[in-house]
């Protein structure tokens, strides 16, 4: 039996912190191996290099087989003739007791330390810097029975690849650095709606980041240099002066054509995650270079959409939002426009597609109505253009290659928004290659496909008409062949400004009512579709244009 245990992985002190402060922050960091550290992390890191210690040892790190943890010990000193281990901590202590979760750490900690010592440890310390408290932690049979409860249940939640439910402690979440990650306040929102009937709804607090302050670093210009200096990324054109951002500044690198990255810049934006995404210079996605993801998230994909059912129910809420936001786009244009009756026939084909998904129950219908729904958008959409401009004429659509500079533009558009859905999709940990709407039938990712359907209005669409309105389009932006259009090096950087304006934009959740910006909606619609096969679904392709 004792065999059998060591050839487990040893689970750390810190785990078990974590397990006893809430399960599911001890599944998401041990056994899904995501971790955020927040301003509370880095400021306890900043404690423990500032403490100055007398102890005889400092940052001892120690494992044990038969306990089946490991860990790193923040001092070891004498107190009352024995060994006592210290726990430093940069918050308050529990009036004059210590925390569950310090409490659990520190008498772990004391464990390996006699384990290695051959002898016993009596007792424990945490010192509570925020109160400027030291408490006491007996290290008995009771304490140490804790601990090995808590081992047996950190080692069966390792086993199951389905996340332990939200913290029941609503307080908890608060001061989580996992919260935008775990979306326990959109999880609540469900129970709530489900209490409206007894009175008992109320709505959480809300936890997800309506920003995400770094920004994405566009690299276009050929035979430009991308590194880093310490910890700053450099761009260095091939001709002018060298530019450097703060590495902590950016969230992603997206490389356009012939660019060149150093190997030491992959290397750090590996280990900081800072994706790295190739595109070619004419806009088509090749590549990323992205955090590695967890088995447990992709296991609970393969297992959710492997259930015909399920899938079918996606696609169909996927398809009425995609449509609807069409709808809301072409009605709100036709106003603005003043040609709602020119287009009342496209309007009118919208609405019978909504009611063919209502009242159709399979995906192959599902599918024929987004695709008469598709025909009757593409030809309301040219009404919304100012007819006095020629060069943005839109007669229909096409691709592969383009033939005119809407659809070049529209196009462009897109592969930025597959890049960023991409981007999410990898952030999430879920398989792209894995979708419930979109064939395989490219190199594109099926799954990207079929988010980029709800935000293919709302992201590129909409300013890329209201662009052409306002006449900022020119022939300069184009290179026009024969029998093809691409954006020149001017209309790529047109586009990309378009693009990322409208991203920063705040837009009203529907449904779960905050105020967040289009780019941080899409990696919250991710992490809502994950939720729909982790047990908590209910909120995937609930937006709506406004």
């Amino acid at each position: 039996m004792q065999a059998q245990t060591e050839e487990l992985p040893l689970l750390r002190v810190m785990a078990l912190h974590a397990l006893a402060y809430c399960e599911r922050l001890f599944y998401l960091e041990e056994v899904e191996e995501i971790r955020v550290a927040d301003h509370r992390v880095y400021a306890g890191r900043t404690l423990h290099e500032g403490i100055d210690e007398d102890g005889e040892w400092t940052t001892v790190t120690l494992e044990s087989g038969r306990l089946g943890i490991k860990g790193k010990l923040d001092y070891v000193r004498y107190r009352d003739g024995a060994v006592c281990p210290y726990e430093h901590k940069r918050g308050r202590a529990r009036g004059d007791d210590a925390w569950d979760s310090d409490r659990l750490q520190v008498v772990a900690y004391a464990m390996l330390l006699a384990e290695h010592l051959e002898q016993p440890i009596p007792q424990a310390r945490i010192r509570y810097h925020a109160s400027n408290k030291t408490v006491r932690v007996p290290v008995d049979e009771y304490a140490q029975q804790a601990v090995h409860a808590a081992v047996r249940q950190a080692r069966s939640l390792r086993a199951s690849i389905d996340r332990p439910p939200v913290a029941s402690n609503e307080r908890l979440c608060a001061r989580c650095s996992l919260a935008p990650v775990c979306l326990p306040e959109e999880e609540r929102l469900l129970r709530a709606q489900a209490d409206a009937a007894t009175g008992a709804a109320g709505r959480p607090p809300r936890l997800f980041p309506a920003d995400d302050e770094r920004t994405i670093l566009h690299v276009m210009d050929p035979g430009t240099r991308v590194g880093k200096r310490g910890e700053q990324i450099l761009v260095q054109p091939r001709e002018g002066a060298e530019h450097a951002l703060p590495a902590h500044d950016v969230a992603a690198i997206v490389l356009h054509g012939a660019v060149q990255i150093s190997a030491q810049l992959i290397q750090f934006a590996a280990s900081r995650d800072i994706a790295v995404h190739w595109l070619s210079g004419g806009g088509s996605y090749i590549g990323a270079l992205a955090p590695a993801p967890g088995v447990q998230r992709r296991l609970r994909q393969y297992r959710g959409l492997a259930d015909t059912t399920f899938r079918e129910q996606l696609v169909k809420r996927l398809v009425k939002a995609k449509i609807e936001n069409q709808l809301g786009f072409l009605i709100r244009g036709g106003r603005s426009r003043k040609c709602t009756e020119a287009i009342s026939g496209q309007l009118q084909g919208l609405r019978a597609a909504l009611r063919g998904i209502e009242r159709d129950d399979s995906d192959t219908a599902y599918r024929g109505h987004e695709g008469m729904a598709g025909r009757h958008y593409f030809a309301g959409l040219r009404a919304l253009l100012d007819s006095e401009q020629t060069l943005m004429r839109f007669s229909g659509r096409n691709r592969r290659p383009p033939k005119d500079p809407f659809n070049a533009a529209l196009s462009f558009g897109y592969s930025l928004l597959y890049r960023d859905v991409m981007a999410a999709v990898l952030c999430v940990g879920l398989d792209p290659a894995l979708g419930f709407f979109h064939s395989a039938r490219s190199a594109a990712y099926p799954l990207a496909l079929d988010l980029m359907e709800l935000f293919r209005t709302t992201l590129w669409d909409m300013p890329l008409v209201a662009s052409v309105n306002r006449r900022q389009w020119s022939e300069g932006h184009f290179a026009i062949a024969p029998s093809q259009v691409w954006l020149s090096s001017e209309g790529r950087k047109l586009a990309i400004a378009l693009y990322e304006e409208r991203k920063q934009e705040r837009w009203k959740h529907p449904v779960l009512e905050y105020s967040l910006s289009y780019a941080r909606a899409i990696e919250l619609e991710v992490r809502l579709l994950e939720k729909e096969w982790s047990g908590a679904p209910g909120l995937f392709a609930r937006m709506r244009v406004r």
